[in-house]
């Protein structure tokens, strides 16, 4: 990207307003660090959550058969895990007002964040979390710091009196550090983890990790805006860019493939190809294809990008 230009050029911006969905790549390089903000890649992402108010970050969380001594936990920990973090992803602390760093009338700098949330704001997140444990195995675990911050107790508040509403959803309450604690010991006591943006931005890669790599996790990020009845979302891999091995062709591709799926079935209503990408992926794993950075956990060699990529395309 040269310099001087946006990280989001208006064209950009107006093809992905006429789209169904947003398919997104890892952005963020060491080379645009320097640059103003507007022209650093990641800005776009931040843009598009908010210009399009992506209010609900979804991330399911599985450990393919197969992959369990990939992960950091015993394998009959995680063996069969399979939970999703719903993250409140616009409200919090990351936009709370005021904000900034400054010098106290002592000469002392300060810095100064502020953690909002409106009563509508987690109201939303949390019917978008109850709806998904419906189809689930239907538990919410909602993930507050109750005792001491006021945003959390109003969160716990108004989680209650949207579980009213689903009589057929149980609802469990952890703080946080708690919670952290209860995604190591037992991580399969989970199925739909609910929380705000800066817990859900810590947890689900807590979560992530216990699956031996973020490679293989997609996202969505998912809003109040709808197009010929189905929901517009940006879809996305957690893994980021890792600018060590970017180009080598040794990535995981996972994350991308699956986070493909998760667009066909939210975005263009296309349930069977979404459940036919996923069955592929796993079959691909069952196979024993690996990439490098799980190529300890049953694979003979480890494949490249574009070689695990076309095992999955054969199962497909």
């Amino acid at each position: 990207m040269q310099s001087g230009m946006p990280a989001l050029p208006e064209q950009t911006r107006a093809l992905c307003e006429r789209s169904a969905g947003i398919l997104f790549g890892a952005v963020g390089m060491p080379e645009y660090e320097g640059r103003p903000l507007a022209e650093r890649p990641e800005y776009a992402l931040f843009r598009l959550r908010r210009d399009f108010e992506l209010y609900a970050n979804i991330r399911p969380v599985r450990v393919f058969a197969g992959l369990e001594t990939a992960s950091s936990l015993l394998p009959d920990l995680v063996r069969g895990l399979d939970l999703v973090v719903v993250r409140e992803l616009t409200g919090g602390i990351y936009f709370g007002q005021p904000k900034g760093l400054r010098t106290a009338s002592d000469g002392v700098r300060e810095a100064v964040d502020t953690m909002t949330y409106r009563e509508p704001e987690i109201e939303r997140i949390a019917r978008v979390a109850f709806e998904i444990a419906r189809k689930r195995r239907k538990l919410v675990t909602s993930v507050d710091k109750q005792n001491i911050l006021e945003t959390s107790r109003l969160w716990r508040c108004v989680v209650n009196r949207v579980a009213g509403e689903y009589a057929d959803v149980e609802l469990a309450h952890l703080l946080v550090d708690n919670a952290a604690m209860q995604l190591v010991r037992d991580p399969r006591a989970f199925d739909v983890i609910l929380t705000e943006n800066l817990f859900g931005d810590i947890l689900s890669d807590e979560a992530a990790i216990l699956t031996g790599s973020i490679g293989t996790l997609p996202s969505a990020s998912l809003g109040s805006r709808f197009a010929s009845g189905m929901q517009f979302g940006l879809y996305e891999p957690i893994s980021g860019t890792a600018p060590d091995i970017a180009g080598k062709g040794v990535a995981n591709p996972t994350g991308a493939i699956l986070s493909a799926a998760m667009l066909l079935r939210h975005s263009l209503g296309d349930e069977a190809a979404a459940c036919r990408i996923e069955d592929a992926v796993a079959a691909t794993y069952a196979a024993g294809s690996r990439t490098a950075e799980m190529a300890h956990s049953g694979a003979a060699s480890p494949l490249s990008t574009d070689q695990f990529t076309e095992r999955v395309l054969e199962r497909l």
